[in-house]
C-alpha cells in the first residue's frame, strides 16, 4: 500500500503545473550553477598552475647570489582549486589564493577573490551547494505543504483511511512519492557534474574524489529526506494548506537566513579576533627577544658566538670552520618561526572556536549541519585552508633554514662570496598535496552526527505526531 500511494503521490507531482515550473527553474539553476562553477574552477586553476609554474622557473633560474639574497628573493605559494570546490565554493573566495614566502617572517595567504570583488560577492554566490541547501528545500515546502491539509481539505484522507491504512503508512507512502520528485530535479546537476569531473584529465583517475562526490551526495540525500519528513509533519499538524505553507516558509526564513546569522554574529561576539595590525605588533614584540642575525651587536648573537668558538676550539670568528652569520641566523630563523606559529595557532583557534559554534548549531537547525558538511567534502572549508596555510609555512622554514645552512657552510668571509647559480636548481619547489577524504572525515563528525539525529529525531517523533493527528 505505501508503495501504491508513492507512486500515486509521484504521478500526481508530475502532473501539477506548479512543481513543473518551479523544479524546472531550480534544475536550471543547478544545471548553470555547475557549468558556471567548472568554468571558473578551470580558470583559477589554470591561472594558480600558470603562476606557480612562473615563480618556480624564477625561483630556479636566478644568478650567482649569496644564500641570504635567495632567501630575501624568496617565492610564492599558490593554493590549488580542490575538485569538489566548483560544487561548493566554501570560503575559498574570502580565504586568499597566495602566500609570499621569505626569510624571517610567516606571511599570511592573500589575494583572495573578495578583495579582487565588489560587495556584492558578501551576499552569495549563485554555486551548486546554495541551490541544494536553500532553494531544493523551499521546493520542496513548495511541494509539500499540501501533503494532508489538501487531503482533509477535499475529504480524500478519510475514503484513503477507510481502506485500512494507518495515517503513518500515509505519511511514509507521501515521503517516498516527493522524495522521488526531488530526485528527479537534482540527480541530472550532480550527474552532470560527475560527467565533467571525470572526463577531465586531472581527475580522471582520482579515488578520492570518487569517495569525497559519493559522501557529497549522501549527505544531501539525507538533508532532502528530512527536509520532506519535516515538510510532511507540519502539513499533517496544521488544519489548512495557508497555515502550513505559511509555517514552512517562516521555519525557511528562520533557519536558512536569521539563524546562521546570529550564530555568526554570537560566536565573534563571544570568540572575538584580534586586528592584523595588532597581530603584527604582538609578533614584532615577541621576536624581539630572538637571536637578530642582522645586528652583529646583539647580545644573544654575542653569546651564540662565544658558544661556537667554545666548541670549535678556537679564539676568532675568522677561525671557524662555519660562517658565524649562517648560524646565527638559523638560530634567528628558528626562533621566530615558533613566534610566528604561536600567534598563527593561537588566531587559528579562535576561528576554529567560532566555527564550531555554529558547527553546533546544526543541532538546531540542519542547514548549518549540512552547509560543514559540504565545505568540508568539497575540501573548501576552514581546515582545508588552514593544511595549505600550514603546509606552505613548513615549506618556507625548511627553504630557509636549508639556506642558511648554505651559507654557515661557506666559512668566514661568506658576505663576499656568491654561490653558483646551479645550485638554487637543486633546491625543492613548492609543490602541495591536498589532504585525503580521510583526513577530513574526523572533522566532519559532528554535522554528520547533527544530520542523523536529525533525519532519525524526525523519523520517529513526527511520524508518532502523525499517526496522533487529526482526520478531520
Amino acid at each position: 500500500m505505501i508503495r501504491s500511494i508513492a507512486q500515486k503521490e509521484f504521478v500526481s507531482t508530475l502532473r501539477d503545473r506548479r512543481f513543473a515550473v518551479l523544479s524546472a527553474l531550480v534544475l536550471v539553476l543547478l544545471l548553470a550553477a555547475t557549468l558556471v562553477g567548472r568554468a571558473s574552477f578551470r580558470t583559477l586553476q589554470r591561472e594558480r598552475q600558470t603562476a606557480q609554474g612562473t615563480v618556480n622557473e624564477q625561483f630556479r633560474n636566478q644568478p650567482a647570489r649569496h644564500p641570504h639574497r635567495v632567501a630575501h628573493y624568496g617565492s610564492f605559494a599558490f593554493r590549488p582549486k580542490s575538485g569538489l570546490s566548483l560544487l561548493d565554493g566554501g570560503v575559498d573566495s574570502f580565504t586568499g589564493s597566495a602566500v609570499y614566502l621569505e626569510a624571517h617572517q610567516q606571511n599570511s595567504v592573500n589575494f583572495s577573490q573578495a578583495q579582487q570583488s565588489g560587495s556584492l560577492i558578501r551576499f552569495g554566490e549563485m554555486t551548486v551547494a546554495f541551490v541544494l541547501q536553500l532553494l531544493v528545500p523551499l521546493l520542496i515546502i513548495f511541494l509539500c505543504f499540501g501533503a494532508f491539509t489538501q487531503e482533509r481539505e477535499t475529504g480524500t484522507l478519510k475514503l484513503l483511511l477507510s481502506q485500512g491504512v494507518s495515517m503513518r503508512q500515509v505519511a511514509w507512502g507521501k515521503i517516498a512519492g516527493y522524495g522521488q520528485a526531488v530526485a528527479l530535479v537534482v540527480t541530472p546537476a550532480l550527474v552532470l557534474a560527475a560527467a565533467l569531473l571525470f572526463t577531465g584529465e586531472e581527475f580522471a583517475s582520482n579515488t578520492d574524489l570518487v569517495a569525497r562526490l559519493a559522501l557529497f551526495g549522501l549527505g544531501y540525500a539525507v538533508y532532502f529526506f528530512l527536509i520532506v519528513v519535516g515538510s510532511v509533519v507540519v502539513s499533517a499538524r496544521q488544519s489548512s494548506s495557508r497555515t502550513a505553507l505559511v509555517l514552512l516558509l517562516g521555519l525557511w526564513i528562520l533557519g536558512g537566513i536569521i539563524l546562521p546569522k546570529a550564530t555568526a554574529n554570537l560566536g565573534a561576539t563571544l570568540y572575538p579576533t584580534i586586528t592584523k595590525a595588532q597581530l603584527d605588533a604582538d609578533v614584532h614584540e615577541a621576536a624581539q627577544h630572538g637571536i637578530d642575525g642582522h645586528d652583529p651587536h646583539d647580545k644573544r648573537a654575542e653569546a651564540l658566538k662565544a658558544n661556537l668558538l667554545k666548541k670549535y676550539g678556537v679564539d676568532s670568528e675568522e677561525k671557524l670552520p662555519v660562517s658565524l652569520a649562517g648560524v646565527q641566523m638559523a638560530a634567528g630563523e628558528e626562533y621566530s618561526a615558533k613566534v610566528y606559529q604561536q600567534h598563527f595557532a593561537e588566531l587559528n583557534a579562535t576561528y576554529e572556536r567560532q566555527n564550531r559554534l555554529s558547527d553546533w548549531a546544526g543541532l538546531l537547525n540542519p542547514y548549518q549541519a549540512i552547509r560543514p558538511l559540504s565545505m568540508g567534502l568539497a575540501g573548501s572549508d576552514f581546515a582545508h585552508y588552514v593544511h595549505f596555510q600550514q603546509a606552505a609555512e613548513a615549506y618556507r622554514y625548511a627553504l630557509v633554514q636549508r639556506l642558511n645552512g648554505l651559507q654557515a657552510g661557506m666559512g668566514y668571509g661568506d658576505k663576499e662570496r656568491r654561490l653558483d647559480a646551479a645550485t638554487w636548481r637543486e633546491l625543492p619547489v613548492f609543490a602541495y598535496q591536498a589532504p585525503a577524504v580521510g583526513w577530513a572525515l574526523p572533522r566532519l563528525l559532528l554535522p554528520v552526527a547533527a544530520l542523523l539525529l536529525w533525519a532519525a529525531g524526525l523519523s520517529w517523533l513526527g511520524l508518532r505526531l502523525i499517526s496522533k493527528s487529526s482526520v478531520e
